[in-house]
């Protein structure tokens, strides 16, 4: 799940920080600024931050132990901004590898940055991670995610979270459903109580009313004893029923007339129990097409479907393909030997190629492999099991193309113009109600933030 980001920026001439500050945010950054090294006890005391962005010039390198002294005893890793002729001495260079997580040339591109951010992120989240118990965070690790569809997901899961509500969350297989529940769950006022997760398609058909209900004591033959089901288990909390799309018609009924007076019967049992549980449902299918064959009742359906999460397939965010993997390869980094210390470019070029009909559970699986079989030093294709023939490169549409260059051409104009519509759509040459329907349409804030005006 999204957890709050926060980033440190130090130093940067006033234009160009409130600039850097306006497209982090923009991006789901929360910003600490200071204008020295000496002033960021603010930031200092919030917990989420694990990142740190300075501006590094000729004056902050004068003195480089002082440099290295100040910033180690922050406790972030940090990217350094700089010129490019920073990179023409010897001991700059050498000041850069030994402080700092990576470095960005000027002038800035804020998607690079973005994506540096969020990777160095995840990376001292996982150092932390080390230090206490060798648990990883609780904050849903496999969720990670830097691109534009996976901040727009963060932030529906937060509303929807906020609501006590049936949510129906659709997705392809593997590309994280019962994380997304999991994460509804634990941002949500039931975060306390049980979560319960079912997977309708693997239970047996002859015991699913047992095991989603309960059973009495003699009930059916084999019954020795009373049985508590899984909607009775979740009392107070959640219920994920997966793969809901695979449940029997007869259970559909059962189910509807648990959602509509919100009671259950044990199998064999006579008495009517009140239960006091949120259900979120997911399955791959789609479910509209079932309704319309006559596999899923519709009256069902539009139960569970009061509020809608849309989890997006792995080929639809690949700029997230190198954070992911290497986030992977560090999680199972104790079943490697010693001598492999990562991916080979190759492999990383193959990877964002690869169409992942697994998704995530693909991408780990491949991952994992590839750390135990590898005998080299990094990752190759092989190892991964991808070659050149298996991984077609996924093109982009004339649409998808037009899209982009739109939305971009939309936020660098109002970047320019200060956020003033008139201006904005003066310079691009529209009206303004055709520049307010753009902005809904590409989901761009009409606004800049009130801290940076």
């Amino acid at each position: 799940m999204s957890v709050i980001k926060s980033i440190l920026i130090v130093g940067g001439a006033e234009e160009n920080s409130h600039w850097l500050i306006h497209e982090m945010q923009q991006r789901g950054w929360k910003i600490y600024h200071s204008n020295s090294l000496n002033k960021v006890k603010e930031a200092l005391s919030d917990p989420s931050l694990r990142v740190g962005l300075v501006y590094l010039d000729a004056k902050l390198l004068e003195n480089r132990k002082e440099l290295e002294k100040r910033l180690s005893v922050i406790p972030v890793k940090w990217i350094a901004l700089i010129d490019q002729s920073i990179l023409d001495d010897s001991k700059n260079c050498l000041t850069l590898k030994r402080i700092f997580y990576a470095y960005h040339t000027l002038p800035i591109d804020a998607e690079q940055i973005d994506c540096l951010l969020s990777h160095a992120s995840a990376m001292m989240a996982l150092s932390l991670s080390t230090q206490g118990d060798g648990q990883l965070p609780t904050d849903e690790y496999e969720m990670v995610g830097a691109t534009p569809v996976m901040h727009k997901l963060f932030k529906a899961i937060r509303r929807v979270a906020a609501v006590d509500a049936a949510v129906f969350i659709s997705g392809e297989s593997g590309t994280g459903k019962e994380l997304a529940a999991r994460a509804i769950h634990e941002h949500s006022t039931r975060a306390e109580s049980p979560f319960i997760a079912v997977n309708c398609a693997a239970l047996p058909s002859n015991l699913i009313q047992s095991e989603l209900f309960g059973h009495e004591k003699g009930s059916f033959t084999g019954a020795s004893q009373k049985k508590i089901g899984r909607i009775e288990a979740a009392q107070g909390g959640t219920l994920f029923l997966d793969e809901i799309g695979d449940l029997p018609l007869e259970m559909q009924v059962n189910l509807l007339r648990f959602l509509e007076d919100h009671h259950i019967q044990r199998v064999g049992g006579l008495k009517e129990i009140p239960m006091n549980v949120r259900i979120l449902a997911a399955t791959h299918i789609n479910l509209n097409k079932a309704v319309k064959e006559g596999s899923f009742r519709e009256d069902l359906y539009h139960r569970l479907n009061v509020l809608q999460i849309q989890i997006p397939p792995l080929r639809e965010r690949q700029e997230d393909i190198d954070i992911l993997a290497q986030f992977f390869f560090n999680k199972f980094s104790n079943e490697k030997s010693l001598q492999v210390k990562g991916f080979s470019q190759e492999s990383l070029a193959l990877m964002r190629c690869y169409e992942w009909p697994g998704n995530i559970r693909e991408l780990i699986n491949r991952v994992r492999r590839a750390i135990v079989m590898c005998e080299n030093r990094l990752i190759r294709p092989c190892d991964l099991g991808l070659e050149r023939r298996k991984t077609p490169r996924h093109i982009m549409t004339l649409e998808q193309v037009r899209d982009n260059a739109e939305r971009n051409a939309i936020k660098a104009a109002l970047s320019r113009n200060k956020y003033k519509i008139q201006d904005a759509a003066k310079e691009l040459g529209i009206s303004r109600v055709t520049l307010y329907r753009l902005l809904e349409k590409h989901g761009i804030e009409r606004q800049i933030p009130s801290d940076i005006k």
